[in-house]
């Protein structure tokens, strides 16, 4: 047993927070408040620190990341991690693995094991064994399961073809996944038609798991985004998360009032939604996505041969200066996948092109022929009133939505949940601390069905987070994102220290 002694419970729920001890015996929580232990039980001094649930991110792309134990989420106190989200999963592979691992490892990035996994069950049970600094939960990807079935090819699917994901669908759910996620931002599941989407989320909901989806749009068609979502959850039953919400580009910054409307207005037709967030303006994706998705059909080989034709990159053009909602300021170069355009990382695109004296849209078309369609960006998509309203809204989850990248990665992968605790309620009191947490911990947890998790309840698992509100902070900057926070002092995954001081044992009376 241990005792966490003399610390501020915060438990999750979004009660206040009392004075109080915590005492834990393997993987779970035993005794919670006035706790009577013996004398020679294992203690940890808490004073002056918060004792939380482990923070819990419902939205990342560490897939591959996990199993290389990187502690990029350990280090903020993160003790469960759901993966597979915006239609990336790392299975099924199917009979396409190498299209699978071209579409998808632009996200998953970096992971020095060929990976081919054919199923949830068999990618849990390596994440059971080998991923040891968090729980993994995992979301079966929409893109995947595409190509894994189809390959590259874009368009709609036959009817044995979706039968065949229908099917490898409802195996991943049965076989542990937490349930099924679409991107439809990113090709080849972006030319899906709402039909296939209606049959997955059919399955979705017979399995009684969570639907999550990056939309079609954020930007100029957010509102009719939204409506195709809404109108799938009607349909089908599913349980809807919008993942990271926002109204993208100054041009829509207004829309965003009236997506909330829409979203409460269908919670209150009785459509089981919710969504979840990251804190910051900016985000970050790949490149590619600013194209149009017949740019990208076919694969990295058939982009650059159309990048190669001087007709189709007129055509491209003219569909991106009309459709890409940011300014060209506004999107940066964070990673290359050579040395050849690495000294563009770090600048904007319309600085790259007034140095390569081109239009952005062409600077994009020359850094793709050179990197092999292989580049990442962060792009500023928000203002402060409208983050702070999606943060606060009581259906919001904040998430990291980070990812690896060979270069600069967005400062969320190494800071959000000290950036939370921090930045936006210590300094900006944009919400108490109480419901913060309950925004990391027990919200999510509900949303995603994770049994025993996210409260600081005897029977619950002992994920636990102590840290110093008053130190807490991101160290993670755009121009330094892969600096470690500040102010976790102790974190515990089913009862074992990740991180802190060793436990002390305390002798005597």
């Amino acid at each position: 047993m241990t005792l966490l002694h003399g610390g501020t419970l915060i438990d999750g729920s979004g009660a206040p927070a009392y004075s109080g001890d915590l005492l834990f015996d393997g993987h779970s929580i035993l005794a919670v408040g006035a706790v009577s232990a013996s004398t020679d039980c294992p203690q940890v001094d808490c004073t002056g620190l918060v004792i939380a649930p482990g923070f819990i991110d419902v939205h990342s792309h560490s897939d591959l990341q996990v199993l290389a134990r990187h502690r990029a989420k350990t280090d903020q106190g993160v003790t469960t991690e759901v993966v597979g989200n915006c239609g990336f999963s790392a299975y099924p592979c199917g009979t396409h693995r190498h299209e699978v691992q071209e579409f998808a490892n632009g996200i998953l990035f970096g992971y020095d094991r060929d990976w081919a996994w054919r199923n949830a069950q068999e990618y849990l049970a390596e994440t059971e064994a080998q991923a040891e600094l968090v729980t993994v939960r995992s979301l079966v990807g929409h893109g995947t399961l595409r190509v894994a079935t189809m390959g590259l090819r874009q368009g709609p699917a036959t009817p044995a073809e979706l039968d065949a994901m229908e099917q490898s669908l409802a195996e991943c759910l049965a076989g542990g996944a937490a349930g099924f996620s679409t991107g439809l931002m990113y090709a080849p599941g972006s030319t899906a038609p709402t039909e296939e989407l209606t049959a997955l989320c059919r399955v979705t909901a017979r399995a009684g798991k969570v639907y999550a989806t990056h939309m079609r749009s954020y930007g100029d068609d957010l509102l009719a985004s939204l409506d195709e979502q809404f109108y799938l959850a009607r349909a089908t039953g599913c349980r809807l998360q919008i993942s990271h919400l926002q109204a993208v580009g100054r041009r829509n910054w207004a829309k965003q009032a009236e997506a909330l409307e829409k979203l409460e207005a269908a919670r209150h037709e009785g459509i089981d939604v919710a969504f979840d967030s990251y804190p910051y303006l900016a985000g970050s994706t790949v490149l590619t996505q600013l194209l149009p998705a017949w740019a990208v059909d076919g694969g990295t080989a058939a982009l650059l041969a159309r990048l190669a034709d001087p007709a189709l990159c007129r055509d491209m053009k003219a569909t991106m200066i009309e459709q890409v909602p940011q300014q060209w300021s506004d999107i940066f170069i964070t990673a290359v996948g050579s040395t050849v355009s690495e000294h563009f990382v770090g600048s904007d695109l319309a600085t790259i092109g007034d140095t390569l004296a081109e239009h952005p849209v062409d600077a994009i078309f020359s850094l793709l022929r050179a990197e092999q369609g292989n580049v990442n960006i962060l792009a500023f998509n928000q203002c402060d009133e409208n983050l702070q309203k999606l943060l606060t809204h009581p259906l919001c989850s904040v998430i990291s939505d980070g990812f690896y990248v060979k270069g600069k990665p967005h400062p969320r992968l190494y800071g959000t949940f000290p950036f939370l605790l921090g930045e936006i309620v210590r300094e900006r009191r944009w919400m108490s601390l109480e419901q913060a947490i309950h925004k990391i911990t027990a919200q999510p947890a509900a949303r995603f069905s994770m049994a025993r998790q996210g409260l600081l309840t005897p029977g619950y698992i002992a994920d636990i987070t102590v840290f110093d509100p008053v130190q807490i902070a991101s160290g993670a900057t755009y121009a330094a994102p892969d600096t470690a926070p500040t102010g976790i002092v102790h974190c515990f995954r089913r009862g074992e220290l990740l991180s802190g001081t060793p436990v002390l044992h305390q002798h005597g009376g």
